[in-house]
């Protein structure tokens, strides 16, 4: 059975007025569920539970062994629901079956188990005072987490959030997107299952001028993670403004730049080119969609790159084959389109794709490469978030990383070099949260993710993650 209330105090419920949102198969329209749609009453409901619970100090004050182990359960059962929630995600958002059952259900749960073992390996520390006194440093929880979550990977984003807020002993509030809210309604029941309590963690569907809106604007919760549009995270900052004042944590936009330069390996730098900005039809913030080419190699790169991309099949998400599926909903595959229009009316040219017909329809795009782009043309400056490639010609290194750098976003990087002191030269000067060299997206659970300039600020993964789901105290003591 498709969840499709919201999970409040360790129940599931309808929305308070009873309204609901239609959640779609972007793949085919059909309707899956009438998911509850919250409202500002639910909110408050869920931010009662949540302070509740932590005020109670069942979860909030448990011995870090203990949180140890309900968060091993948890991961151990999304991997024994492995199926079932593959399933979901790809009915959801129109990812194909084999990464949302080869990549994502693993790495979400993954991240749970990886902040489980994380939780009692984490010490406090002692000032150096004299020996008249003692300061003690130590972490504690914030209190009331809300963290909304985006449709391109909402199970594992979802982990991203709840796992650290949840290890550091915190109450959270899940807003997943409106499109894609199952394996969110899922997973709290999971968590249920696995011995999280009551109020501890709440998972709020609804519409984010609404909800979201609500959770941001909220005098009780203390903290609230994003990752979304950069346009949206500045709303959540005003939110913060206009109410208590609360941690804003922002993982926004990006428009990230892959250098290949001549001495690469030519061959492989194309096929690693080709999944860093197809991968998940080019729904991730940190999709490589600014291919910078040096100009001796851009021909040869060029057909490489065709030639590879040309293998990829798009097609149904649910056949195992597919490596391109849907995008998240027909309105958003449009607004791909037409950014591809524009970018031939801004003068590029087209060396994959198809130009868009006047009545094209539907949730589904193929891999596009433009060349003959300009730094200037709006495909290689706003952020597309979906399989469109926009190649753009260097002569050399100064020159690639003025380019590279001349974005609002700074959220990832990749360099294509045989020559390790360039590999080291351009990576200190990319702006950029992450740069990966000779790979594209390098991402571990063990290494922080985040942003530059417009793309926000705060670290997923890793253990600074924790840093924002905690607060520092010193306790003087004069002895």
């Amino acid at each position: 059975m498709i969840p499709s209330e919201a999970f409040i105090a360790g129940q599931n419920t309808p929305a308070s007025d009873g309204q609901t949102l239609t959640n779609r198969n972007p793949a085919t329209g059909d309707v899956l569920a009438d998911v509850a749609a919250c409202s500002s009453e639910d909110v408050d409901r869920a931010v009662a539970a949540a302070r509740k619970s932590f005020d109670a100090g069942e979860w909030s004050l448990a011995a870090p062994a203990e949180r140890k182990a309900v968060l091993q359960r948890l991961a151990a059962l999304m991997m024994e629901h492995q199926e079932e929630l593959a399933l979901l995600e790809t009915l959801d958002t129109g990812k194909p079956i084999r990464d949302a059952f080869e990549l994502d259900i693993p790495g979400a749960s993954g991240c749970f188990g990886w902040y489980a073992e994380a939780i009692d390996k984490l010490y406090g520390e002692v000032a150096p005072t004299d020996g008249n006194n003692l300061a003690t440093i130590t972490r504690e929880p914030v209190g009331v987490v809300a963290a909304v979550i985006p449709w391109n990977f909402p199970l594992d984003i979802t982990a991203w959030k709840m796992a650290p807020a949840l290890a550091a002993g915190n109450s959270v509030i899940l807003k997943p997107a409106e499109q894609s809210p199952l394996t969110a309604l899922r997973l709290a029941q999971l968590a249920k299952e696995a011995g999280i309590p009551d109020g501890v963690f709440n998972v709020l569907p609804g519409h984010g001028h609404i909800t979201g809106q609500a959770l941001g604007l909220h005098s009780g919760v203390d903290c609230l993670a994003f990752t979304g549009s950069t346009a949206t995270g500045k709303r959540f900052l005003e939110y913060s403004a206009q109410s208590n004042m609360k941690q804003v944590w922002l993982e926004c936009g990006g428009k990230s730049p892959n250098l290949i330069f001549a001495d690469s390996d030519l061959d492989e730098a194309a096929k690693v080119a080709v999944q860093g900005i197809y991968f998940n039809q080019g729904e991730v913030c940190s999709a490589n969609s600014r291919i910078l080419v040096q100009r001796d190699i851009k021909e040869a790169f060029v057909e490489r790159f065709v030639a590879a991309a040309s293998q990829l099949k798009v097609g149904d998400p649910l056949d195992p084959s597919t490596d391109i599926g849907s995008l998240i909903d027909d309105d958003h595959a449009g607004k791909v389109r037409g950014y591809i229009s524009l970018g031939l009316e801004e003068g590029a040219r087209l060396a994959l794709g198809e130009v868009p017909g006047e009545e094209e329809k539907g949730a589904f795009v193929s891999p596009t490469l433009f060349e003959g782009v300009t730094a200037e043309m709006t495909i290689a400056r706003e952020e597309i978030f979906g399989p469109v490639a926009a190649l753009i010609e260097f002569a050399d290194e100064d020159e690639a990383v003025a380019i590279a750098n001349d974005s609002i976003y700074g959220l990832a990087a990749s360099v294509w070099t045989e020559n390790l002191s360039r590999a080291h030269r351009i990576s200190r000067r990319l702006q950029a949260g992450t740069v990966s060299v000779n790979t594209v997206d390098a991402i571990d659970f063990i290494t922080p993710f985040g942003g530059y300039k417009q793309s926000g600020f705060g670290r997923d993964l890793s253990l600074h993650a924790l840093d924002k789901f905690t607060q520092i105290k010193t306790t003087w003591i004069r002895l």
